[in-house]
């Protein structure tokens, strides 16, 4: 790997190719994935490991543990691509009107929702804030709050808990 990623070797990607290529095609099977998808992906990662060669570095990771980490990444995002709906499959024109049943229920819901979170105490309604409304990571609010990792995660694991027994009173 240190060959191809400091001379560009040729003869040394072909033997690394031989040798991880179908460790990779097995690996992405043995996790879900179908021979033909596999195969591709495999191509794919191998690829990558040409490009991206100047990147590798012995002192981070093997070159076992670098490859199969692309490898995961590709697979990724391979599921990611095949979640997302295609532009054709995707509804054109104005949505249908809702049932007013579903529009009140949403609202009353919103409202319960509402009075539960201001019944939460101050430390932990401000965590769901930033968490929830806020769209910030549970590192990104330790940072801004100073508070540790840990009490942030805590914080508000007991104030879901609180909501989703407040909710279910409602219901």
């Amino acid at each position: 790997m240190i060959r191809v990623r400091d001379d560009r070797s040729e003869d040394d990607f072909v033997a690394l190719f031989d040798h991880f290529a179908p460790r990779v095609k097995a690996f992405l099977m043995r996790s879900g994935s179908d021979a033909s998808l596999a195969e591709e992906c495999a191509q794919e990662v191998m690829v990558t490991v040409w490009n991206k060669a100047h990147m590798f570095d012995p002192g981070r990771a093997s070159v076992a543990t670098w490859i199969f980490t692309i490898a995961r990444n590709k697979k990724i995002d391979v599921l990611r691509r095949q979640r997302r709906p295609e532009p054709e499959d995707l509804p054109w024109g104005p949505e249908p009107e809702p049932d007013q049943t579903e529009v009140l229920a949403l609202q009353q819901e919103t409202e319960t929702l509402g009075e539960a979170l201001a019944a939460l105490p101050d430390k932990q309604r401000q965590l769901i804030e930033k968490a929830y409304f806020g769209d910030l990571t549970h590192s990104e609010i330790a940072a801004e709050t100073g508070l540790p990792l840990g009490t942030i995660k805590s914080r508000i694991r007991l104030a879901l808990d609180r909501l989703r027994h407040a909710m279910q009173q409602k219901q």
